[in-house]
């Protein structure tokens, strides 16, 4: 296991959606005990491993204490309760706004070991699992807050000490769902 740098906002790897997996080996059981090292290193609720560099549908989640992962993670909203609070990115470093994301939701996926899996989730695993599954497709929260706060947002970025100014930042639509909804 092996802390690994995190890759930040600008990066072009986290506005590339992820590769599926498709070899369950060794190297996949090294991806995921570097993720949950530098997660738990970092202090945070979850990482996807575009953010340490790696275009695969991998993430790990930690919140409520369960800790866990998923490989090749698709998610469903168990009904239509909304959530909005705040959250964060350990690739935006430093900065949360409130976001809106489902209550509750399903994910489906397999471990590391090609063994199908299911995590059911409320509270902050669902925004964890939602957070993260966007990251696997290119999808930053900031693409999820209502105009206004995102405005915030960028202006907060612009000012952070970590952002590169010549790595221009690009927003994207989210294919999930409550993209553009206001708070």
């Amino acid at each position: 296991m092996t802390v690994q740098p995190l890759r930040l906002f600008g990066d072009p790897v986290l506005r590339t959606k992820a590769d599926p997996v498709v070899d369950f080996d060794k190297e996949l059981r090294t991806l995921v005990a570097d993720l949950h090292e530098t997660m738990r290193d970092e202090g945070g609720a979850g990482l996807a491993a575009p953010q340490i560099g790696v275009g695969l549908r991998v993430f790990t989640f930690r919140a409520d204490g369960v800790e866990g992962h998923m490989v090749n993670p698709t998610w469903n909203a168990a009904d239509d309760t909304e959530q909005v609070g705040p959250e964060g990115c350990l690739s935006i470093p430093g900065l949360r706004f409130d976001c809106r994301r489902f209550e509750h939701v399903v994910a489906t996926g397999w471990d590391m070991y090609g063994e199908p899996q299911t995590v059911e989730g409320t509270a902050l695993i669902a925004r964890a699992i939602q957070h993260e599954t966007d990251h696997l497709d290119g999808v930053l929260f900031l693409d999820k807050l209502d105009p206004q706060t995102r405005r915030e947002a960028m202006k907060a970025i612009r000012e952070a000490p970590w952002f590169d100014a010549g790595a221009p930042p690009t927003v994207k639509t989210s294919p999930h769902p409550l993209f553009g909804r206001a708070l």
